[in-house]
């Protein structure tokens, strides 16, 4: 769950707080505005976006990452036995919700629609799918998704040419691969969705923007499926910012689920 807050600490402990025991991990970046959520369940989503709504308005926020909502996107994953038809209905489920209890614009993507298209179409091409024609004063709208497993995963370049790191993002962008190429403070960085982590993975992509730009340190967002960390040399995990803790199964298994 991504929500756009990345700076005050108060907030971010209110959504810690209303997530409770079903809050796997944080990842937190001031540049960007931006926090990953990492959850289980249904309720949590529902307890922590209530609380963003209150404590979020987005009429007062930059930050370096593209976002269109104070709660901006609320992918559903299935793990162990669910499966993609329980992420969809979870993510139905949530939408009904939202757009009903907090009057907000909610964007549909999974099988047929990505996150990138509901980026670029929102509220110019298509409407939302559910709840208000306009958005939210204060918290915008939301994109609600249903997805396998992905890897978020930051490339940081060691020379801070922000041309340099587009046309890289350009070059290694593919069907697995989505990048953006993001100026962030002083630096710059290859951000990247994983999309199928198991074929091209963290050092994969790593491999790929060396290959044309020297990288300063990776940085792994939020958490990493044990397969995909298993199929890395673990030689290479310490540089490429992976570690056995810092797998889903393992916080899983550390939060008693």
């Amino acid at each position: 769950m991504n929500v756009s807050e990345g700076r005050d600490a108060g907030v971010l402990a209110a959504l810690a707080d209303a997530a409770g025991d079903d809050l796997l991990d944080v990842h937190t970046d001031p540049d960007h505005h931006r926090s990953v959520l990492t959850l289980v369940g249904e309720q949590a989503p529902r307890a922590v976006a209530t609380r963003a709504i209150e404590r979020i308005d987005l009429r007062r926020h930059e930050g370096v990452h593209p976002r269109f909502g104070a709660v901006d996107v609320v992918p559903f994953v299935p793990l162990r036995d669910a499966t993609l038809a329980d992420a969809l209905s979870a993510r139905d489920d949530f939408a009904r919700w939202a757009a009903a209890t907090l009057d907000l614009p909610c964007f549909l993507y999974g099988p047929g629609r990505t996150l990138p298209e509901v980026r670029r179409g929102a509220f110019t091409r298509f409407g939302p799918d559910l709840g208000p024609p306009a958005a939210h004063r204060s918290a915008g709208a939301v994109a609600v998704g249903a997805r396998p497993l992905l890897v978020a995963y930051n490339l940081w370049l060691a020379e801070p040419d922000l041309d340099r790191a587009k046309a890289v993002a350009s070059m290694v962008r593919s069907a697995p691969v989505r990048t953006l190429g993001l100026a962030v403070g002083d630096h710059v960085m290859v951000s990247c969705n994983l999309v199928d982590p198991l074929h091209v993975g963290p050092a994969e992509v790593w491999d790929a923007v060396a290959a044309h730009a020297e990288i300063a340190r990776a940085e792994l967002v939020g958490l990493v499926p044990e397969a995909v960390l298993r199929a890395t040399p673990e030689a290479r995990w310490t540089r490429l910012d992976l570690a056995a803790d810092r797998t889903i199964e393992a916080r899983l298994a550390a939060t008693g689920h």
